[in-house]
């Protein structure tokens, strides 16, 4: 492969951000080369199992989270909030659309954020723009939008607490289906999507006492009474990845994450960030937009797949609800030509991103779901296997995407705006969607 650690430092390289004290940033990576691993190579393994599973046709992924993680937001209320609702939409997922999920997070690392522009002017001030937590802050002033190395330090503590917890509740008795209606929100019980999902939890409490009253302990069955959720981000810090890479039985892994991804901004062939990840053993994600060159994708999937793997290699697509069905179409068309192992999720959030008429940047749930359907139509059409969906959401009552059951206007964004960067599908918004998707699972 005449791939090494170090073989993307002599590639082009976009997105990074500028430090201006070389020597700080490398005790930063020594540092952080010295740390322990935020996952672990079996683990990564266990995802690529079950990713198999997806690519055969027999499994749906569900990942979702924050757009990027904040160092201030960060409390075991915004975890345990995020795990409950993407355990609430996995169940009723696996419920209603008779189909198993896997649960990758968007946590423990989704701190840096690619951005359209270098720099940021406001009231003919000019400063560079914020890249996430772990680059730089977001307050508009120069000390602020200084590139700070030290914060990749931070980055990795945080994402260490978030992985502990994690852990901690989904093999806990948290995440035992015995404690399926603990999982629904606050925000959503009293609604007719929370007597909906009521409705689930119910069948599925008499499912279990059904099989204690013939005799079947289910506390024995370990399936019931915890659950995985897998951790992935954005590599867009190749400092950061680099530092956290480890070698086992002779291959390298990226312990930073279970599951890693190239943005659309970065996926260029002959650049830094896909010759780094062409030679980790993770589970890779490459963001695909509107305009991708399908001889394109067919080439990143032999730089990035070369031994045709299932469950190595996913696809994230995210096109724009306008056209969507057509430009899906043609795309998986003639992917599907060259017999490649690869799984096809729906990113329906980064193509539909439009500014109200209240000023904020937002996305419209009826654009989403219109993405999401038009991505299924697509795969259908083809006969291929739509493999699931890539969702920037929380567990919290924002108000940052209008439309949903509780039809948040546009003049209703700022009474909850919270994001650091994209707009997030709020508790009720995520569960509502989980609904219509499980419905085209079982079509």
């Amino acid at each position: 492969m005449n791939w090494t650690p170090n073989s993307w430092r002599d590639f082009p390289i976009l997105q990074q951000p500028t430090y201006n004290d070389a020597s700080a940033l490398s005790d930063v990576c020594e540092k952080l080369g010295e740390f322990p691993p935020l996952v672990f190579s079996d683990e990564v393994e266990c995802l690529k199992q079950n990713l198999a599973e997806v690519a055969a046709g027999k499994a749906f992924i569900l990942q979702g989270g924050d757009c990027a993680e904040s160092f201030q937001e960060f409390s075991e209320n915004h975890v345990q909030s995020m795990v409950k609702v993407m355990l609430q939409m996995a169940v009723t997922l696996t419920f209603a659309g008779r189909c198993p999920v896997v649960k990758i997070g968007r946590m423990a690392g989704q701190f840096a954020k690619p951005r359209s522009a270098d720099s940021e002017e406001i009231d003919g001030v000019s400063l560079p723009s914020f890249r996430g937590d772990s680059v730089n802050g977001i307050e508009f002033t120069a000390d602020a939008r200084e590139p700070d190395p030290d914060r990749m330090l931070q980055s990795y503590h945080q994402s260490a607490a978030t992985m502990n917890l994690v852990r901690a509740l989904t093999r806990g008795g948290f995440a035992s289906l015995k404690n399926v209606k603990e999982w629904n929100s606050a925000a959503v019980e009293d609604t007719a999507l929370g007597k909906k999902y009521g409705d689930i939890t119910s069948r599925i409490h008499d499912s279990l006492e059904f099989m204690e009253a013939c005799g079947i302990n289910v506390d024995d069955f370990s399936k019931l009474q915890g659950a995985t959720i897998y951790t992935s981000h954005e590599a867009l810090l190749l400092e950061y990845e680099q530092a956290l890479l480890s070698q086992d039985n002779g291959k390298w892994y990226d312990l930073s994450a279970h599951m890693l991804w190239i943005g659309e901004r970065t996926r260029q062939l002959d650049h830094a960030h896909v010759e780094f990840l062409r030679g980790v053993e993770n589970p890779i994600g490459v963001k695909v937009g509107p305009t991708a060159d399908p001889d394109e994708i067919a080439k990143l999937a032999e730089l990035l797949n070369p031994d045709n793997t299932p469950g190595k290699l996913i696809f994230i697509t995210r096109v724009g609800a306008d056209g969507a069905y057509e430009k899906l179409l043609n795309l998986f068309q003639k992917m599907a030509s060259k017999n490649q192992n690869v799984i096809w999720i729906c990113d329906p959030m980064h193509g539909n991103t439009v500014k109200a008429s209240s000023g904020y940047k937002t996305r419209k749930f009826d654009d989403v779901m219109s993405e999401v359907k038009a991505f299924f139509k697509a795969h259908k059409a083809v006969g291929t296997w739509p493999g699931g969906v890539h969702l920037e959401m929380t567990g919290k009552d924002v108000t940052e995407c209008t439309g949903g059951a509780f039809n948040v206007s546009d003049n209703q964004l700022g009474d909850c705006y919270e994001t650091q960067c994209d707009p997030r599908l709020n508790a009720t918004q995520s569960l509502e969607l989980a609904f219509l998707i499980a419905e085209e699972l079982k079509g």
